[in-house]
């Protein structure tokens, strides 16, 4: 019960890695405020945590949206009267062609991606300084390394990676800033039951990963419960990649 009676926002709460993350943080005594712009996803999340006898609470947000998030955080300042930890997990992906792509499809991206993630630590950063709080941003190994057609989504990982090491120097000593990068996880049974599947995976999926198997979302999970723990209380700034050593392993064309 690390975080009992503390707060923790997660953005994009409602599915996928970020419902795992929530449940993990509820699961060890915290109110977890569900932030996200799905409020079918975002409601059964809630739902989940308040059958286990733990504390959740769904505001619909999108996180792009600066008014959205001065009033997510004034709610939360009103009814929970502190907040502990932000987890800017909210994303989306998207590959297309620089040749032809509308630059809207550029700015929704990064609206959501960094701008989301800046929106909410600006607006969450006092309540986070007063309790010494923590801010964790979720990015991705595609901040590092990149497949064809995906400009927006790498550069909005790519700055979430400077913002991450940025905020730690500017908030700290208050508050700790750290980045979680994750390589391939499976999400397809973390979704909305409306769209859930059971994921299947071949050896060769499995074999490229040096652990030997794909990712879950609790592999995130328990970074973030470890990051914004006590525990962690030296490490800040930090770009934690978690992808099973995929991105280790020198792979050869045959």
């Amino acid at each position: 019960m690390r975080f009992k009676d503390k707060v923790i926002v997660v953005t994009g709460g409602g599915q996928g890695i970020g419902r795992a993350i929530a449940q993990g943080f509820a699961g060890e005594g915290g109110k977890v405020v569900i932030a996200d712009i799905d409020t079918e996803a975002g409601m059964e999340s809630e739902q989940i945590i308040q059958a286990r006898g733990q504390c959740a609470r769904f505001i619909e947000t999108d996180v792009a949206d600066e008014t959205a998030v001065k009033l997510l955080m004034e709610v939360i300042e009103r009814d929970f009267g502190r907040l502990d930890v932000l987890v800017n997990n909210a994303g989306i992906s998207y590959k297309g062609n620089i040749l032809t792509d509308p630059v809207a499809q550029w700015d929704r991206v990064v609206g959501v991606n960094l701008r989301g993630a800046y929106l909410c630590s600006k607006y969450a950063a006092p309540s986070l300084i007063r309790y010494q709080g923590n801010i964790i941003n979720i990015a991705s190994t595609r901040a590092l390394m990149s497949e064809a057609d995906s400009e927006a989504y790498a550069a909005s990982k790519g700055g979430l990676l400077a913002m991450t090491h940025a905020l730690a120097v500017s908030l700290g000593p208050a508050v700790r800033v750290n980045a979680i990068s994750p390589g391939w996880i499976e999400v397809r049974d973390w979704q909305k039951r409306s769209r859930a599947e059971t994921p299947v995976h071949s050896f060769e999926d499995a074999s490229q990963h040096p652990v030997g198997r794909v990712g879950k979302p609790e592999d995130i999970a328990h970074a973030c419960l470890y990051l914004a723990s006590s525990e962690a209380g030296f490490i800040t700034g930090i770009n934690l990649v978690i992808d099973g050593g995929m991105t280790i392993k020198m792979i050869y064309a045959e």
